[in-house]
């Protein structure tokens, strides 16, 4: 029987099967001997050991698409980082980080930005021209007024998404909005886990519909940059690609150089200042830390 790993604590996997239910499951030995250890996400097989209680044995594990650290997670589709217009106030330098940590592991991101009840046109306006060439898709709702919701709810359908971002800015008022039905069965999963002998806070899947899983992420108040050196900094930033080749000198670093066609663009206005400026920010932490 094939299912999801939707959490793992204490030797303990707990499966998820559509359309059959959650399986509380060991792992056998194999996995230890192999050096394989089954992470939330894996696509699984499993025998049953029994339907009553609804327990069995993880046999073997599909080939991964990706693998992430932080969160212990696999076959990720995508990351949805939700941050408010207002209340609290969206800060740029985190989102600018997370953007350029899923750039590294080729992770595409929905930017979702809440609360547009607080916000002006004009406010909106600007947030579309700074990242509409991020390389992420970027959506505006109202929880509140149950505005774009719609538009959500199409984006993580079919797909198992990672969800981020600061506290206040409405991620649970967002998916609760998205459908009864999807509440009534992240609800239904969540409390089969809890009612369990193992329970932690640990990454975690909630399965909200046919193929469709969430995985909320704590700890978003801090992002370091890792495992990025400098000179690699600009190949995160995808508004900076059409330029990139036809820059004076090679390898530039858009920062110093003269001839250089990414300054060019962002004088013309085809590369928002805001993003502009912290790649410079970033770039000129990470020359830091090769001092230390």
């Amino acid at each position: 029987m094939t299912g999801k790993i939707v959490k793992g604590i204490g030797g303990f996997y707990y499966v998820y099967v559509e359309e059959d239910g959650l399986y509380e499951c060991r792992a056998r030995g194999i996995f230890r001997n192999k050096k394989m250890k089954p992470c939330v996400g894996d696509v699984v097989e499993i025998d049953i050991l029994s339907e009553t209680e609804k327990t069995g044995n993880l046999i073997s594990i599909h080939k991964r698409k990706n693998q992430l650290v932080r969160p212990f997670a696999a076959n990720i589709d995508q990351a949805m980082v939700i941050f408010a217009m207002h209340e609290p106030e969206p800060d740029y330098h985190l989102l600018n980080r997370f953007l350029i940590t899923m750039e590294q592991q080729d992770i595409p991101v929905i930017l979702c930005f809440n609360k547009t009840d607080l916000a002006s046109e004009e406010e909106i306006y600007k947030i579309k021209l700074d990242y509409e060439n991020s390389g992420c898709e970027v959506c505006f709702l109202s929880a509140l007024r149950q505005e774009g919701i719609s538009e959500v709810e199409s984006l993580l359908t079919g797909k198992t998404t990672i969800l981020a971002g600061p506290s206040g800015v409405g991620k649970s008022s967002t998916l609760n909005g998205i459908s009864k039905k999807w509440q009534m069965e992240t609800g239904a999963v969540s409390e089969k886990i809890k009612r369990g002998r193992h329970t932690t806070r640990h990454s975690e899947l909630f399965y909200v519909g046919p193929d469709t899983y969430l995985m909320d992420t704590p700890g978003f108040s801090s992002l370091y940059l890792e495992n990025v050196e400098k000179e690699d900094l600009k190949y995160y930033f995808p508004e900076f690609a059409p330029y990139e080749h036809t820059c004076r000198f090679h390898g530039c670093s858009h920062i110093h150089e003269p001839g250089c066609e990414v300054k060019k663009a962002l004088e013309e206005g085809k590369i928002s200042k805001m993003r502009y400026d912290d790649y410079c920010l970033f770039y000129e932490e990470l020359a830091q830390q090769k001092k230390w």
